[in-house]
């Protein structure tokens, strides 16, 4: 099933597909041979899902990107007090090829421009008989999740016509920044340049970041916890060349840009982006990249300092139909046939505040279980604090494509989210005040699909068809039928007070009742429905003890009247027939707490 976040993203796509402003790099030979045609847009979440679209498995070289994951390489080596004595962190306000360095120092502003990330590769330490440019490849393939390769043909490119910098390596030397002849030092930064990767690598690596430094995919750290602020701080601060202010602004995410046309970008804790498009704007960052990135924060409120946002998943609990039923007594047989199937039926309980990212895993989940004949599925947002429009459009649009599918969503419990749900185009008939209402409906749709009938009595049952007389022979059953007073309620009528002594059980001909409790102020909960040829009242009558909760007609009832008195002299009239009825309410009340114990399984497994 396509999920509506990669519908979402086709669309975005789409958008920009045609649009061909800006021109791909000349001043490397090689560079200027993209295709800007080229365009691919890739999001993965810090548990390594992937969204991609357009051509987001094209190798390109990962060129001034790998400035910001380089920098982490040489903070684990040097350590910060070292590395920030030699590079500063702040926006230099100047081109990223510009010959500048701090006054009297030399010290070159930040590691994102020329000057700072060829004093980063010179930071980088030989280890184990490894050169750097080994070094670099290993750690870079570390946030990719796989083995990168340099490409030797840009390598010799910019090698080549890389005049400019070789005199920034020779002015870093002379002040001291670089400790030895730059020659290596540039070789090093010319080859982290010419890295071949693809717009997902570029998703992975900034997920990467965004998971603490853990490759979502593999597992293995890519990056020492300690430094991936830091690294994430000078991406937003100066990683977008002199439009960073303006892209901190208007985008919010730590980012960094690179001449070969691809932008990656991380909303920490939660995922990356990856954009892929060569042609550039007059800053050298991709102009597709950026109209991209400026709309996904916007559309899909992705700006970090979104006081809503949150890394945690909106899934609280997951449980599934017939193991967690509607508070209803059904017969045993209809029970156990929604046990057999309950699984076309699952229940995702919301929490806190739903925002793109704490509902994109839910729409996945959601997606999945569609797409393994789950029928049915259940929001409860009883514990939702707050939702912005992106995650209510995103449960829209998902409960659009599950129709498609010929699967049916509802939410319940919405609370002060009801007026929206309405607003976004949720069906009146998909929305519930309670989850049992939801669950009814959808117990009774299931039940219909699988027996082809449904399974509610009509009209007023026979006693032989009441579950407590199943096992009687014609003569008892001709005795009950002779002795037990037939007694009617109205709607609203109360059958059983709780707190009152239980005198009377009662077998139910027609209507239904429903078993409430009171807790102080609040209006009466429901705790049981009971229908048709079902018993009532049996615990207390049983046990002798007062009546726990209050039993109320919910319509019309007629019931048979079992009193005390009666039950307790078939022990001399008819004992046979007395152990019968223990017997069928000893069943029914054992498969009651079977269930019970089902659910609470359900309940502590989720």
């Amino acid at each position: 099933m396509l999920s509506p976040i990669q519908e979402y993203l086709n669309q975005l796509h789409s958008r920009y597909a045609s649009v061909m402003d800006g021109h791909v790099a000349n001043y490397i030979p090689e560079l200027a041979k993209a295709d800007p045609h080229l365009f691919g847009i890739c999001i993965a979440t810090r548990d390594g899902h992937v969204y991609e679209v357009g051509d987001t498995r094209q190798p390109f070289t990962i060129q001034s990107m790998s400035k910001a994951l380089v920098y982490g390489l040489a903070l684990e080596d040097r350590g910060e007090e070292h590395v920030l004595s030699r590079i500063g962190v702040e926006p230099s306000g100047e081109a990223f090829n510009a010959i500048s360095l701090k006054a009297g120092t030399g010290t070159p502003f930040n590691p994102m421009i020329n000057a700072g990330a060829i004093a980063t590769s010179g930071q980088v330490l030989k280890k184990d008989g490894r050169s750097r440019i080994d070094r670099v490849l290993e750690y870079l393939s570390g946030f990719a999740g796989r083995e990168l390769q340099i490409n030797n043909t840009v390598f010799e490119s910019e090698s080549q016509t890389g005049h400019r910098n070789r005199a920034i390596g020779w002015l870093l030397r002379n002040f001291g920044i670089l400790d030895e002849d730059p020659d290596e030092s540039l070789e090093t930064y010319f080859k982290q340049c010419s890295v071949e990767v693809t717009c997902r690598d570029l998703a992975l690596m900034a997920a990467t970041l965004a998971n603490q430094g853990v490759q979502p995919l593999t597992g293995k750290r890519a990056i020492a916890a300690d430094y991936v602020d830091n690294v994430l701080g000078v991406m937003a601060s100066c990683g977008m060349y002199d439009w960073s202010g303006e892209w901190i602004y208007r985008v919010g995410l730590p980012a960094k840009s690179g001449v070969g046309g691809g932008i990656i970008a991380v909303l920490p804790g939660q995922l990356g982006i990856g954009v892929f498009s060569p042609p550039l704007d007059t800053q050298g960052n991709s102009f597709r990249g950026i109209k991209v990135c400026m709309d996904l924060a916007r559309e899909l409120s992705l700006h970090m300092l979104n006081p809503t946002a949150t890394p945690r998943s909106a899934a609280r609990l997951t449980y599934r139909g017939g193991e967690v039923m509607a508070r209803r007594r059904l017969p045993l047989s209809t029970g156990e046939l929604l046990r057999q199937h309950g699984s076309s039926i699952q229940i995702i309980e919301l929490q806190g505040g739903l925002t793109f990212t704490t509902i994109e895993p839910v729409v996945r989940q959601a997606s999945q279980l569609a797409e393994h004949a789950c029928k049915h599925i259940i929001f409860d947002l009883r514990a939702v604090l707050s939702a912005n429009s992106v995650s209510l459009t995103l449960l829209a649009n998902l409960g659009t494509k599950l129709a498609e599918h010929g699967a049916t969503m509802a939410f319940c419990q919405p609370g002060k989210l009801l007026a929206t749900l309405h607003d976004i185009g949720i069906p009146r008939e998909h929305i519930f005040t309670s989850l049992d209402g939801a669950l009814e409906a959808f117990e009774d749709a299931l039940l219909l699909e699988v027996s082809g009938i449904s399974w509610r009595p009509s009209g007023t049952l026979k006693i032989h068809e009441c579950s407590l007389f199943r096992s009687c022979s014609e003569e008892d059953l001709a005795l009950v039928e002779q002795e037990l007073q037939l007694r009617s309620y109205e709607e609203n009528d109360a059958l059983i007070t709780a707190g009152e002594s239980a005198d009377e059980m009662f077998v139910l001909l027609k209507g239904t009742v429903e078993v409430q409790i009171h807790a102080k102020k609040d209006s009466p909960k429901r705790v049981d429905l009971l229908n048709p040829g079902m018993t009532v009242g049996e615990m207390a009558f049983l046990d002798g003890s007062p009546r726990s909760a209050s039993v109320v007609a919910m319509e019309p009832v007629d019931c048979l009247v079992i009193s005390k008195a009666w039950f307790e002299s078939l022990q001399e009239r008819r004992p046979g027939l007395k152990i019968a009825l223990l017997q069928e309410m000893t069943r029914e009340i054992s498969a009651r707490l079977r269930q019970a114990n089902v659910q609470i399984a359900a309940l502590q497994r989720s």
